[in-house]
């Protein structure tokens, strides 16, 4: 339930995606080094808390503790306070790092159901997958290199982008399976700009903020990371 360099972003979008009341998942916090961030979900929201490393034990809040595992059998049984609302949370269910992504694959976004006022229940059914993300992002055109706005979502393996959030059929449908690398790309006259390299061409792409490039294209490279060691998997079965 170590995961590295888990976005606080991409933490809630998998605790409310795929987790429970309890779920939890331990990261690096983006503040400081000796930081960790503690992300645990309750009921409709996820709550973010820091854990200190200070070189020989764990402080949380005024405790301390000698390892991690000390840390979560202690909150096991003693709730933890969140933020100003005074919510409850009892850490029940790890959320382990190496994850079979679920078979059912809906656009719908789980927190966008919650605001509809839907319960934990109505949501499984149309829970997305891992990794998945969606929003607009500008794309250069492929023979005139003008750029349009397009609505991009991104599911298992595929990379889709529409005329806009309103078109039943996409204009494309990338193979991540393909794609070799996921990177910033400065050598446009724009901002907030990255690419994707594939065999036949280049997609560039921009995003509104700097914040959301990044989380493009941590998500998409965490996605070709997860397809290559699908791959690496596959040919040592084969081997043996």
């Amino acid at each position: 339930w170590y995961h590295d360099n888990l976005t606080r972003h991409a933490a809630e979008a998998l605790l409310l995606s795929n987790g429970k009341d309890g779920s939890y998942l331990l990261r690096k916090s983006n503040e400081r080094e000796d930081l960790y961030s503690l992300s645990v979900r309750g009921k409709d929201s996820v709550k973010h808390f820091h854990v200190e490393h200070t070189g020989t034990s764990f402080k949380f809040g005024f405790n301390e503790f000698s390892s991690l595992k000390e840390l979560v059998m202690h909150f096991a049984n003693q709730p933890l306070i969140g933020s100003e609302t005074g919510t409850l949370i009892v850490l029940k269910h790890p959320y382990p790092r190496e994850v079979e992504e679920p078979s059912i694959y809906e656009s719908v976004r789980v927190h966008t159901a919650m605001q509809t006022g839907k319960t934990e229940s109505d949501l499984v059914p149309n829970a997305p997958s891992l990794g998945t993300k969606e929003g607009y992002l500008i794309k250069q055109g492929k023979i005139v290199k003008n750029w349009k706005t397009r609505w991009f979502t991104l599911h298992r393996n595929e990379l889709k982008y529409f005329k806009d959030q309103t078109a039943a059929e996409p204009i494309r449908a990338l193979d991540l399976t393909e794609c070799s690398a996921v990177q910033f790309d400065y050598s446009q006259e724009r901002v907030n700009c990255f690419c994707l390299v594939f065999p036949l061409r280049t997609y560039y792409l921009c995003a509104k903020t700097g914040i959301e490039a990044d989380e493009w294209i941590k998500i998409l490279r965490w996605k070709l990371s997860q397809i290559r060691k699908q791959v690496e998997q596959r040919n040592t079965t084969l081997n043996s």
